[in-house]
């Protein structure tokens, strides 16, 4: 019985399908695809096509990667705001993107002949065309992209303090590391297979392409849970932050923790309701520099004033008392306390989530490489710098988030960094939200329950009340568990260590197996879409494996320590909710602010 082969999933058994041919003579089998739903169209089912071949993708992603190279980036990202400032109004011109030139030549090209139709009757510029109006983005504006999403390191210092200078420069410069290596495989995978005829867009679409349906199922939902858990985590850190801002530096004009919380979830009900992203992108490209502003006044009070006693407390029941920092892991760390900083840590590099996405909005998305690495030195050295300084003022007192751990004497400065985090807070509850919402819309209520399409009468009124339902839940887990640390270390283990050290390694392994197992007599016909390959199965994923071994066995390996790690951290993080709650002052529903 012969088997079907797809570029989701070799050697998967099945029938042959019509279309498929065997040539006993030749021992070759034959892989016909028929044209998907009009890809122009945006829809959707034309990314879930099983039946396109592996060598499919890799054919355009490379004629793709060629074309790019001939595209001009100088009217956008770091290249155009030179151009702005130090030329000439009359030289700033702003070039088509919709066609593609070359370097010294006017004419568009033609990349499949001149411009007749191809197998599908739709010529390659029209492709071309179609698929390019949207990616706009270049390497400059990626380093921007990466900084805004990841940079957030107010929970940098707390980690430190769990510990130490030592272990804690080393496990952030570690985990930077990790991160970096982690980011360049799931950019290799990204222009090995993306293509204009064959766009990818998210993670889950990467997933898909490697290992099938089954992979891309997983990647979403685990995708969407983790950023319903980032609006959790806002909730939590934003309804101290008004708390403590009601307060005041006397004490006086009291609000419940609780409470501070809802007046949270209300805005998200209110401002929930914007369907789209583009609405909120100013607001969100200012968050970088409100969050700057934040690092840097925090920085500078904290060696000014003494630590919040009563906020530390509060969460973590630290006695009032001088000051103690350490050279090494603290003398009352425990296992669960350096677990917890440990994926603090993972957190603090989790952007990998969104990387595919960045990467699907740029012209060459080749040039990812360059923004990624300085946006990670950039927020590697962000870290470092406010975590030891933070922790050195304030040792064990120091708290999460940082800017929280002002105390009321510098009332001003505290409410100060809780009133731009509330607003930056705010930006990315609702950009979380809105993504966690429409992820799990269709993966979920569109795939398996085949709800109408958002865009459609009936999907709107969907998501007026899907908004709602889901900034609730998150408020009562918020309010269940009133521990941003903790939670951040579960969030951190269970989701986003998964999307930076996990997920990546096993899909270059993925990709490499079914790339490297392509032999050179096999062929792919790129007006039918026909794939011959001499054989299938297990034969071949042995044989893509050994052509790279050390490298698939190295990512192999690493991908166990990760999920390793994760299921540590996820012990860590519950066992001390647990502990906390039974030995704290601090009770689910609480009205008291953990903040102090």
């Amino acid at each position: 019985m012969a088997d079907k082969i797809s570029g989701a999933d070799i050697g998967a058994d099945a029938h042959l399908d019509e279309g498929e041919k065997m040539d006993t003579k030749e021992g070759t089998v034959s892989v016909a695809h028929e044209p998907p739903a009009a890809f122009i169209d945006g829809n959707r089912s034309m990314y879930l096509d099983s039946s396109i071949t592996f060598e499919n993708y890799v054919y355009w992603a490379k004629r793709s990667r060629e074309v790019e190279k001939h595209i001009s980036t100088d009217d956008a990202g770091f290249a155009y705001w030179k151009k702005r400032l130090f030329s000439k109004r009359s030289d700033v011109t702003v070039q088509n993107t919709s066609t593609i030139t070359e370097p010294n030549d006017k004419h568009t090209i033609k990349t499949n002949g001149d411009g007749t139709g191809d197998g599908w009757g739709i010529t390659e510029t029209e492709w071309e065309q179609a698929q390019r109006a949207g990616r706009t983005a270049t390497w400059g504006s990626i380093f921007y992209l990466i900084t805004t999403d990841i940079l957030g390191p107010t929970n940098v210092p707390w980690a430190i303090s769990q510990m130490g200078y030592g272990p804690g420069a080393v496990l952030y410069t570690v985990f930077g590391g990790m991160a970096g290596y982690s980011g360049m495989q799931l950019w290799r995978i990204f222009v090995g297979l993306d293509s204009t005829r064959f766009p990818m867009r998210n993670y889950g679409d990467v997933a898909f392409r490697v290992f099938g349906n089954w992979a891309r199922i997983l990647v979403n939902v685990l995708q969407s849970f983790q950023f319903f858990l980032n609006v959790t985590l806002l909730i939590v850190s934003n309804g101290q932050g008004l708390a403590q801002m009601v307060v005041g530096a006397n004490g006086q004009g009291f609000l419940c923790f609780i409470a501070a919380e809802v007046v949270f979830m209300v805005i998200g009900f209110v401002l929930g309701q914007i369907r789209t992203l583009q609405r909120l992108s100013y607001l969100a490209n200012i968050a970088i520099w409100l969050n700057v502003i934040v690092i840097i006044m925090t920085m500078a009070v904290v060696h000014q004033y003494p630590p919040n006693y009563e906020a530390s407390l509060t969460s973590y029941e630290t006695p009032k008392g001088p000051v103690k920092t350490s050279g090494y892991w603290p003398e009352d760390s425990t296992l669960k306390n350096k677990v917890n900083a440990m994926m603090n840590a993972v957190f603090a590099y989790g952007g990998a989530t969104l990387f595919n996405e960045l990467m699907a909005e740029m012209r060459r998305p080749y040039d990812f490489w360059k923004g990624f690495i300085i946006a990670e030195i950039f927020i590697y050295v962000c870290y470092l710098i406010s975590g030891m300084v933070v922790y050195s003022a304030q040792g064990q007192f120091t708290f999460n988030p940082a800017y929280q751990g002002i105390p009321n004497s510098a009332y001003r400065f505290q409410t100060l960094g809780n009133a731009i985090s509330f607003i930056t807070g705010v930006i990315a509850a609702l950009l979380y939200g809105n993504i966690g919402i429409k992820v799990f819309y269709n993966v979920v209520l569109r795939d398996i329950f085949h709800f109408p399409d958002l865009n459609s009468r009936t999907g709107k009124l969907l998501w007026i009340g899907l908004a709602p339902a889901y900034w609730a839940l998150a408020w009562v887990i918020a309010a269940a568990i009133p521990q941003i640390s903790n939670l951040t270390s579960f969030v951190g283990a269970a989701c986003i260590l998964q999307f930076s050290f996990t997920f990546p390694p096993l899909l270059l392994v993925g990709f490499n197996v079914q790339n490297d197992a392509i032999l050179p007599e096999e062929e792919f016909n790129s007006a039918t879409g026909q794939t011959q390959r001499l054989d299938s199965g297990m034969k071949r994923w042995v044989r893509g494996y050994k052509k790279k071994f050390v490298w698939n066995t190295f990512d192999v390996l690493y991908a166990i320590g990760a999920l390793g790690a994760a299921g540590l951290g996820i012990w860590a993080s519950v066992t001390s909710m647990h502990q906390q709650f039974a030995e704290g002052s601090l009770t689910p529903f609480t009205c008291a602010n953990p903040a102090g």
